[in-house]
């Protein structure tokens, strides 16, 4: 979920919060989480659990 807009930016299944992060960040077309540009990360990136 990016923090400054509420928005839910991936939802999918990953081991833990670095892997949910990186799985995003391919699913965007980037290597990893790492590559992920300034101005998205800025506002804040958290991962929650997304529960049916």
């Amino acid at each position: 979920m990016q923090a400054a807009t509420g928005a839910v930016l991936w939802s999918g299944a990953a081991l833990d919060p670095l892997a949910a992060l990186d799985a995003m960040a391919r699913a965007a077309g980037f290597r990893d989480r790492t590559r992920i540009p300034d101005h998205l990360r800025a506002g804040g990136l958290h991962v929650e659990e997304l529960r049916a």
